[in-house]
């Protein structure tokens, strides 16, 4: 067994690949960049190596900086985790020249399989289906129109070397190409280092379910089951679960005999992933391999009881599988939850800046359920707008699918992040909508589910009730803590009974309110309501134990009142006595600034072009700028027709949040 390995990655994984290093007694060494000085990574390491600036394409994707310092510290295999090197055939052979090993597939499969072009065209000689598409690299923007017609709309655009999302467009029409294109070559290239492409079909109502495969170097091949991976927001992975609600056994064994018999075609070893796109009718498509370990990979393991991690190192070491394919047994139920750093309520826009606060729901098993997360950033740290905007993968395991869902609706309603924007309420509105609790999903889900963007769960009456009583109790909490300031006169302060909490737009009346040894009871709306309260002035999460079950709700003091989540949705409630109430009323409304006549640049990035003059007219939908930001290049069209005005902004400058990027008369 190796005594020292080398992590040639960042960020979640590489403080997911140390944690098992540590266990099997394995001395590990961190690679990081100039942005990376103070990550956690770098901290749990046993030793850590500086490999350049920011940018990944001068540090994480620099072979000849990975080599250098394999030699420098002595490491004898490489871990690449996933992105960045993983699945670069010249990664591999330069390891093997200077005698490291290389945590992942032989060179062979790599090359065979890691290479999308090339691997479809293997499937296609052992006979595998295949989605239709030209099995080849687009040469040029008329090469890439005359395939995509002859294929017909719509189509994928899609990077040989890509993953994550990244490289990757559907095109609906002939006009959109010539940009997919372009965006899809320039995150290829800055993401992988290669901007190669192909093109295949877009198949409607698709499901995304891939087959964890595992092999040795001895020729043994099993399959892990299933993840289902059809959550997907711009192609990126928002949702995984294992087993899939989709597949019955005999599609899954099906899957995954096919998945091996691919990998053993190639002679595959350590773990890999044989991705389907799978239709309504359960016909199954082979879409790509994965030479690598996959950002998912912890619902496999929850539901194996397995740790990939390991077994890729003991695979890498020369060792046999322990296991053969009818010792894989699935138990019980996982789901993974991606806590990206991005503004669900602005169309997802990636976001940085510093964590303020960070904290996690508490790991480990209670009763059935258990929850973990796996991260690699920590409370002050910085979200770099250099890489990829995770934060987190909060996973739960339970006996049951349900039990699954709710036990993650309730994590995520405890995980606690501040100081910058995040999708936790998104993720929990999902976990109690009714199609995704159905097992009803396809790749399209969330277009289908929120057409016109997410703007919070909508709010039902055991919420708003819910809502209400938190406020109070707040109020209440806050004022009792007052009154036992020393040096007051008796009665000094004392707590109202009666309340007007303004939610919104709605207003619920709160009467014969008493709050006492931690209880709370109250009429809201004319309904007596009553519950246990957990909770300390400035501690950032409420407990109501009601009838239902206990209930967090994240609640921060703002001016007048108290911002609250809870189940997806996110409201200011203001809790006033009813004098305070009808003086509030009569208050003047501020009107918002008017940003009509700008286009605001919507994330924090680097533009990368700028496509009109001054002076120039513009139609509805046509491109007006493009912004990078955390390796995704973002589009940004005019939503009308116009006249521009001013630029503000060229290409190469860095611009911050709503800075003005150009004016239109």
């Amino acid at each position: 067994m190796f005594r020292k390995i080398l992590i040639a990655n960042r960020g979640e994984i590489a403080c997911r690949i140390i944690k098992t290093a540590r266990r099997m007694g394995i001395k590990t060494v961190a690679v990081y960049s100039e942005a990376d000085k103070d990550a956690l990574h770098v901290e749990m390491a046993d030793e850590a190596v500086a490999i350049g600036p920011a940018p990944s394409a001068q540090s994480y994707l620099v072979i000849d900086k990975i080599v250098a310092a394999c030699k420098s510290t002595g490491a004898e295999a490489v871990h690449p985790g996933y992105g960045f090197l993983s699945e670069r055939e010249a990664f591999a052979e330069a390891l093997a020249k200077i005698g490291v090993a290389f945590i992942g597939p032989n060179v062979k499969a790599i090359a065979a399989m890691g290479d999308k072009i090339e691997s479809k065209k293997l499937a296609v000689a052992a006979k595998v289906t295949t989605v239709p598409g030209f099995v080849g690299e687009i040469k040029d923007e008329a090469h890439a129109k005359a395939i995509a017609k002859d294929i017909g709309y719509p189509v994928m655009v899609k990077a040989s070397a890509g993953g994550g999302g990244k490289g990757l467009r559907i095109v609906h029409d002939e006009k959109e190409i010539v940009q997919a294109i372009q965006s899809s070559k320039n995150e290829a290239r800055a993401s992988f280092g290669d901007d190669r492409l192909f093109i295949e079909k877009f198949v409607t109502e698709p499901r995304h379910i891939e087959i964890q495969v595992l092999g040795d170097k001895h020729g043994n091949v099993i399959y892990l089951g299933e993840r289902e991976c059809s959550i997907q927001r711009r192609h990126q992975k928002v949702i995984e679960e294992a087993p899939s609600p989709f597949l019955d056994e005999k599609t899954r064994k099906a899957m995954g005999e096919q998945a091996v018999a691919l990998s053993k075609a190639v002679g595959y070893d350590s773990a890999g992933t044989v991705e389907f796109i799978v239709d309504k009718d359960r016909n199954f498509y082979f879409l790509e391999m994965n030479t690598r370990l996959q950002v998912e990979h912890p619902v496999t393991e929850l539901v194996t009881g397995l740790d990939l991690v390991e077994l890729m190192i003991r695979s890498a070491a020369g060792e046999k599988l322990a296991l053969k394919q009818s010792d894989v047994k699935l138990n019980g139920w996982a789901v993974e939850a991606r806590i990206y750093a991005e503004d669900p309520y602005r169309g997802f826009l990636p976001s940085t800046g510093r964590l303020v606060r960070y904290r996690p729901p508490k790991e480990g098993k209670r009763g059935d359920v258990t929850v973990r997360n796996d991260t690699g950033v920590y409370e002050g740290g910085e979200i770099s707008i250099y890489y990829d905007p995770m934060i987190a993968k909060l996973c739960t395991h339970a006996p049951t699918r349900i039990a699954a869902i709710d036990a993650m609706g309730e994590a995520l309603d405890q995980f606690r992040i501040a100081g910058i924007n995040h999708n936790v309420a998104f993720l929990t509105a999902i976990m109690h909508n009714g199609r995704f609790r159905d097992g009803r999903i396809s790749t399209a889900f969330i277009a289908e589910e929120y057409p016109d963007g997410f703007h919070g769960r909508a709010m039902d009456d055991e919420t708003r009730r819910r809502f209400a009583a938190t406020a109070v109790a707040a109020k209440l909490a806050r004022t009792q803590r007052a009154g036992t300031i020393s040096g007051q006169v008796n009665g000094a302060i004392r707590p109202p009974d009666e309340f007007i909490v303004k939610l919104g737009e709605d207003t619920l009346d709160v009467k014969d309110v008493h709050l006492n040894h931690g209880r709370l009871r109250a009429t809201i709306d004319g309904a007596p309501y009553e519950a246990g309260l957990r909770w300390h002035p400035g501690e950032p999460i409420l407990y109501l134990d009601e009838a239902g079950g206990e209930r967090a709700v994240q609640i921060e003091r703002v001016h007048g009142g108290y911002r609250l989540s809870q189940g997806g949705i996110q409201i200011v409630a203001t809790p006033r006595r009813p004098e305070l109430a009808k003086l509030a009323a009569l208050m003047p409304k501020k009107a918002p600034p008017d940003t009509s006549k700008m286009l605001l640049c919507p994330m924090p990035g680097l533009v990368v072009s700028v496509n009109v003059a001054e002076g120039q007219e513009v139609k509805g939908g046509e491109v007006l700028a493009v912004v990078e930001a955390m390796k995704m290049e973002n589009v940004l069209t005019a939503e009308r027709d116009g006249t521009v005005k001013k630029i503000n902004a060229k290409k190469g400058d860095s611009l911050a949040l709503d800075d003005v990027i150009l004016e239109f008369a």
